[in-house]
């Protein structure tokens, strides 16, 4: 149950007197037995130059834990609102994740949510760290809500795809701060439509960078990603009324740059999700498209570096049965490298996945819930998607092919 609090004062973390009208202590405990299994083999055969050669056929990595966030990501936050009059509200939200699995995360960071904001009629203006449009189709239409070994192949994929190059372009001391601005953004100003739209909905969000500019610009250091890595933009606009749901979302972000090459890295994605509620059943459906596109200040004469594209789809559906849900999805991704032809050498088949994923979410409560889920990816030409867990054996040896996993656990919310 939510605790409602008359004063912030009343958490030993704050030490001062608040003056919100209300201030909420919320949060999820979430653990399961977790399994993951990922297996690698020996593609290679008897050439002309080694006749002789001996497969060695398949090798495994293996791991069971006590896993957390298995169905519901755990976090502890707090959230308040402050009724200005004439129709204008303040707002904060802090949000940790917490690992109660053994305890060795708590309120370190506020990584999943840190926002102020001002609402009224004119809609929500909300500033700090917060998730990304792109990423709530992701999850919004995932019938695993991006969690656990269910998780879809099309959040998988995008999160390493997104990723900040090396030297990272965020240097927060925590990883789960600064490592990607694809699931969500620190330093960002974001803007949401009012609710009384008959059912139209969106936001649009701009993240700042925070990177030093030099003037005269010869004055820049000579290190990669330190002016204008981090940054981000996009938005999201959407349609909800009775049994349907849909949006559209775009994102681009900058997570490399190189000075005096003149290069700039982008990551652009664009994806479209929907779900209808029949009653028995309810349908979810996503397809994204991203690109990683390297600007050139001054086009090389022999042209760039080619886009490298990830396309991607999910399928799911969700049926009530009396206290229970079952849950399914299947979602595929493919990455095109878009590499030139080279005269007389092999074709590369580029790299793609599958994953299928059931589960069964069963609720003792409207707080407390007892899940299963079990996945299984199957990858081809060198892509190495796994359910969790510990990462393949890949070598000039062995490649790796299939993921499985499995959560059996317990959510409480409070």
């Amino acid at each position: 149950m939510k605790k409602s609090l008359v004063a912030l004062a009343a958490l030993a973390v704050a030490g001062v007197a608040s003056a919100q009208s209300s201030v909420t202590l919320f949060g999820v405990v979430d653990a399961s037995i977790s399994g993951y299994s990922n297996t690698s083999r020996d593609l290679n055969g008897a050439t002309f130059l080694n006749p002789f050669y001996l497969n060695q056929g398949s090798v495994k990595t293996s791991r069971r834990e006590l896993a957390n966030s298995g169905y519901n990501s755990s976090r502890i936050g707090f959230r308040g609102t402050e009724d200005l009059g004439g129709g204008l509200a303040a707002s904060f939200w802090l949000e940790a994740p917490i690992s109660n699995d053994d305890g060795q995360q708590g309120i370190a960071t506020f990584a999943r949510r840190s926002t102020v904001s001002l609402s009224g009629g004119f809609g929500e203006v909300r500033l700090g760290r917060d998730y990304t449009p792109t990423f709530w189709n992701d999850t919004v239409f995932d019938p695993f809500g991006t969690n656990g070994v269910g998780t879809n192949l099309v959040s998988t994929a995008n999160t390493a795809f997104g990723n900040f190059l090396t030297p990272a372009a965020s240097t927060a001391p925590f990883t789960n701060v600064g490592n990607s601005n694809y699931v969500r953004a620190s330093n960002s100003i974001g803007y949401f439509l009012p609710p009384n739209l008959g059912g139209f909905y969106g936001q649009l969000q701009y993240a700042f960078s925070e990177k030093t500019k030099y003037d005269p610009g010869t004055a820049t250091p000579n290190v990669a990603n330190n002016s204008r890595a981090g940054r981000y933009i996009g938005g999201r606009f959407g349609y909800a009324n009775g049994p349907l749901d849909v949006a559209v979302a775009y994102g681009s972000s900058t997570i490399g740059d190189q000075f005096y090459v003149g290069t700039t890295t982008k990551v652009n994605t664009l994806n479209l999700g929907a779900s209808y509620d029949f009653g028995p059943v309810k349908l979810f459906g996503e397809v994204s498209r991203a690109k990683n596109k390297m600007d050139f200040e001054v086009e090389p004469f022999l042209g760039g570096r080619p886009d490298i594209d990830l396309t991607g789809y999910l399928l799911g559906v969700t049926v009530p049965v009396g206290a229970g849900l079952i849950r399914a999805s299947y979602s595929r991704v493919k990455t095109d490298f878009n590499a030139p032809e080279v005269l007389f050498a092999p074709s590369v088949a580029d790299p793609k996945a599958s994953k299928l994923a059931l589960g069964y979410v069963h609720n003792l409560s409207k707080r407390t819930a007892l899940y299963a889920t079990i996945a299984r990816v199957s990858n081809k030409n060198g892509a190495a998607y796994t359910v969790g867990g510990p990462a393949f054996i890949s070598n000039a040896v062995f490649t790796p092919k299939n993921s499985t996993g499995y959560d059996f656990g317990i959510r409480h919310a409070f």
